[in-house]
C-alpha cells in the first residue's frame, strides 16, 4: 500500500468517522472502499457513454471537409471555412 495525505472538508471527515464507527471499521478502510466504488463506477460510465456517443454519431451519417486531415490547422484556427 502507498501512504498519502489528503485534505477533507469537515463534512466529509465527519461522514467518514460516523460510517467507520457505525460499521466498526477503520476510517482508512472506509475511505478505500469509497474510492474504489467511485473509481469503478466512473470508469464504467465513461466506457458506456463513449460507446453510445459513437453509435449515435455514426447514425447521423455526417461528413466533414474532405481535406480536413491536410488543412486541420486552417480549420481549427479559422483561416479556412
Amino acid at each position: 500500500m502507498i501512504r498519502t495525505q489528503i485534505y477533507l472538508t469537515e463534512e466529509q471527515s465527519l461522514d467518514i468517522k460516523e460510517r467507520a464507527r457505525r460499521e466498526r471499521r477503520r476510517e482508512a478502510d472506509v475511505i478505500r472502499e469509497l474510492l474504489d466504488r467511485g473509481r469503478t463506477s466512473s470508469q464504467g460510465l465513461v466506457r458506456i457513454n463513449l460507446k453510445d456517443f459513437f453509435i449515435k454519431l455514426d447514425a447521423l451519417n455526417l461528413s466533414g471537409p474532405t481535406d480536413l486531415s491536410t488543412n486541420f490547422d486552417d480549420y481549427l484556427y479559422g483561416t479556412k471555412t
